[in-house]
């Protein structure tokens, strides 16, 4: 089961889909652009451990963490 993450300010949810079922394939692509495209920035785990930015929904990744744009003044 994959794991899509998305912080915001009340906190973390977490959506769970399956790699094989084309429905929860479609919405956990159609949440990637959504969150994306208000600005979230997405990112994975490399195998040592460190996050890397991503650009575009893969869903063999095993977690995808979406985190806001940082507002600073």
């Amino acid at each position: 089961m994959v794991t899509q993450i998305v912080m915001d300010h009340t906190g973390d949810s977490r959506h769970f889909f399956e790699q094989d079922d084309p429905k929860q394939l479609a919405e956990a692509e159609q949440r990637f652009k959504k969150l994306s495209g208000q600005g979230f920035t997405a990112a994975t785990r490399t195998a040592a451990g460190d996050l890397k930015v991503i650009r575009s929904f893969d869903p063999t990744v095993e977690e995808t963490l979406f985190y806001p744009r940082l507002v600073g003044g």
